[in-house]
Protein backbone atom coordinates (compact mmCIF):
# COMPACT_ATOMS: atom_id res chain seq x y z
CA UNK A 1 0.00 0.00 0.00
CA UNK A 2 1.63 3.47 -1.01
CA UNK A 3 1.20 7.01 -0.25
CA UNK A 4 -1.21 7.54 -3.44
CA UNK A 5 -3.88 4.84 -1.51
CA UNK A 6 -3.94 6.19 1.80
CA UNK A 7 -4.24 9.81 0.67
CA UNK A 8 -7.17 8.37 -1.54
CA UNK A 9 -9.14 6.47 1.18
CA UNK A 10 -8.24 9.73 3.75
CA UNK A 11 -9.55 12.12 0.93
CA UNK A 12 -12.76 9.96 0.37
CA UNK A 13 -13.57 9.78 4.07
CA UNK A 14 -13.34 13.28 4.53
CA UNK A 15 -15.47 14.54 1.65
CA UNK A 16 -18.32 11.36 3.22
CA UNK A 17 -18.22 13.81 6.71
CA UNK A 18 -18.73 16.72 5.05
CA UNK A 19 -21.60 14.83 3.09
CA UNK A 20 -23.01 13.90 5.87
CA UNK A 21 -22.66 16.82 8.24
CA UNK A 22 -24.34 18.99 5.51
CA UNK A 23 -28.16 18.71 6.27
CA UNK A 24 -27.47 18.94 10.12
CA UNK A 25 -25.49 21.89 9.62
CA UNK A 26 -27.51 23.64 7.04
CA UNK A 27 -30.72 23.10 9.14
CA UNK A 28 -29.16 24.41 12.52
CA UNK A 29 -27.71 27.53 10.43
CA UNK A 30 -31.32 28.16 9.00
CA UNK A 31 -32.83 27.66 11.92
CA UNK A 32 -30.29 29.88 13.97
CA UNK A 33 -30.49 32.84 11.40
CA UNK A 34 -34.32 32.78 11.74
CA UNK A 35 -34.44 33.33 15.50
CA UNK A 36 -31.76 35.84 14.86
CA UNK A 37 -34.22 37.92 12.93
CA UNK A 38 -37.57 37.19 15.02
CA UNK A 39 -35.05 38.37 17.94
CA UNK A 40 -34.15 41.31 16.07
CA UNK A 41 -37.39 42.47 15.00
CA UNK A 42 -38.83 41.34 18.49
CA UNK A 43 -35.62 42.97 20.65
CA UNK A 44 -35.69 39.68 22.58
CA UNK A 45 -32.36 39.22 23.66
CA UNK A 46 -31.93 35.98 25.46
CA UNK A 47 -29.12 34.08 24.66
CA UNK A 48 -31.07 30.66 24.84
CA UNK A 49 -33.82 30.94 23.39
CA UNK A 50 -32.58 29.45 19.95
CA UNK A 51 -31.30 26.58 21.61
CA UNK A 52 -34.34 24.56 21.46
CA UNK A 53 -35.58 25.37 17.84
CA UNK A 54 -31.87 24.39 16.75
CA UNK A 55 -32.34 21.33 18.80
CA UNK A 56 -35.57 20.81 16.89
CA UNK A 57 -34.23 21.99 14.03
CA UNK A 58 -31.74 18.90 13.58
CA UNK A 59 -34.04 16.48 15.06
CA UNK A 60 -36.00 16.88 12.43
CA UNK A 61 -32.70 17.00 9.78
CA UNK A 62 -31.90 13.74 11.14
CA UNK A 63 -35.14 12.07 10.92
CA UNK A 64 -35.16 13.74 7.41
CA UNK A 65 -32.06 12.77 6.24
CA UNK A 66 -31.29 9.81 8.87
CA UNK A 67 -32.03 6.88 6.42
CA UNK A 68 -29.88 8.38 3.89
CA UNK A 69 -26.99 9.66 5.98
CA UNK A 70 -26.68 5.54 7.77
CA UNK A 71 -26.98 4.04 3.20
CA UNK A 72 -24.01 6.74 2.70
CA UNK A 73 -21.60 5.02 5.53
CA UNK A 74 -22.64 1.85 4.89
CA UNK A 75 -21.96 1.78 1.60
CA UNK A 76 -18.77 3.39 2.18
CA UNK A 77 -17.73 0.96 4.69
CA UNK A 78 -18.60 -1.72 2.41
CA UNK A 79 -16.97 -0.38 -0.35
CA UNK A 80 -13.70 -0.23 1.75
CA UNK A 81 -13.57 -3.68 3.62
CA UNK A 82 -14.34 -4.88 -0.68
CA UNK A 83 -11.24 -2.77 -1.45
CA UNK A 84 -8.93 -4.57 1.27
CA UNK A 85 -7.54 -7.10 -1.17
CA UNK A 86 -6.68 -4.47 -4.01
CA UNK A 87 -4.78 -2.32 -1.30
CA UNK A 88 -2.90 -4.77 0.00
CA UNK A 89 -1.98 -6.51 -3.43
Amino acid sequence: MDQGVLIQIGNDAMLRVVYLSAPLLIAALAMGVLVSIIQAATQIQEQTLSFIPKLLAIAVALAAFGPWMLQTLINYTVDLYLAIPLYLG
